[in-house]
């Protein structure tokens, strides 16, 4: 695939540029966009603005809080038995699961009493996002895909306060007529070699706030003259918000690795560490991309050149920090719950 439609590099340059321009904020990308149906819709990149107590939410933990942790009937109190504490229509694997791993992580912390365990939030879940914006990325608009339908339930869910559709195509007043009204419209410009390479936002249309705190309509499936939809109440909305946003915080967009052949080495992009293929002249997608069965492939030999640290890098440039200090005190002392 030609550099200027590689979807998998235009993402990650955008995220690095966003990351660069917005540095208060958490950057996340390939996120579930839906709630009916969890895995129907996926956003591209999310961009989720910070809340009055974002920095309550960076003490807590550096992984993404189980939803089922959040919602659970306790609080920094009184420990309950941990199977009452959990909501009755969570299946108990899932709900043990979720126990485990917010005293895990630090957010509960556990005691014995009797042969039976009790648990308590360590602090109040904080409220630490705002306004969550989804980037649907389609840099050749040439080859659209599913894109009208997928920007239409965007904004008819309503999940996320603003739709972005970012594109290196020229964009006309066609490509504008096919998408929502309330879609807002970037055009990528990636001029120079990779490590010079500046990124510019063209705003083609601002995006328009969408009615998040109403009920929403999640399209489910198109059949011949009718289109199956689920209302989707406000509250099922907010949750599915708060599982968004933690979702980000947890992820981020550096999920991608470095293929261990020589054509690959790490390149600058906004300050960002991205893995370039010099044979493919592009980022690559390592798990995608690479391999015995790329013309360009050469083994790495030895110990490999690149030597990135992207968490590190991450901590470094953004408010997520990747050990806080209150997980650190947390778990020095969970062992004597053991």
């Amino acid at each position: 695939m030609p550099a200027s439609v590689s979807e998998f590099a235009f993402e990650l340059e955008l995220c690095a540029r966003l990351e660069a321009d917005d540095r208060e904020g958490i950057v996340a990308r390939q996120l579930g966009g839906c709630v009916a149906e969890p895995g129907g819709r996926v956003l591209d990149a999310v961009r989720i603005e910070p809340g009055p107590e974002f920095d309550d939410r960076v003490a807590i933990a550096s992984e993404t809080i189980p939803d089922v942790a959040i919602a659970a009937d306790v609080g920094p109190g009184r420990a309950r038995y941990w199977k009452d504490v959990v909501p009755d229509d969570c299946h108990p694997d899932r709900a043990r699961r979720a126990v485990e791993r917010a005293c895990e992580i630090g957010f509960f912390e556990r005691e014995h009493r009797n042969g039976r365990e009790y648990v308590r939030q360590v602090t109040r879940y904080p409220d630490w996002y705002d306004r969550i914006v989804g980037i649907e990325n389609k840099p050749d608009l040439g080859r659209p895909g599913d894109l009208e339908a997928q920007l239409r339930t965007d904004v008819s869910l309503a999940l996320v306060d603003e739709v972005i559709l970012a594109t290196e195509s020229y964009v006309t007043r066609a490509h504008l007529n096919r998408i929502p009204d309330a879609v807002g419209v970037w055009r990528v410009h990636r001029d120079g070699p990779i490590d010079e390479r500046d990124l510019e936002i063209e705003v083609v249309r601002e995006p328009r706030s969408l009615p998040v705190e109403e009920a929403g309509v999640e399209p489910l499936e198109s059949l011949p003259g009718r289109t199956d939809v689920a209302v989707v109440p406000s509250a099922e909305k907010a949750r599915a918000r708060r599982r968004l946003a933690e979702r980000a915080y947890g992820k981020g967009w550096r999920t991608y690795g470095f293929p261990d052949c020589t054509a690959c080495r790490a390149a600058t992009v906004a300050g960002a560490t991205l893995p370039y293929c010099e044979w493919a002249d592009r980022v690559v997608d390592a798990s995608a991309d690479c391999g015995e069965s790329c013309p360009g492939y050469e083994p790495v030999r030895e110990a490999a050149d690149v030597d990135v640290d992207l968490e590190a890098e991450r901590d470094r440039r953004t408010p997520w920090t990747a050990d806080p200090a209150g997980k650190r005190r947390r778990q020095s002392g969970l062992d004597r719950f053991g």
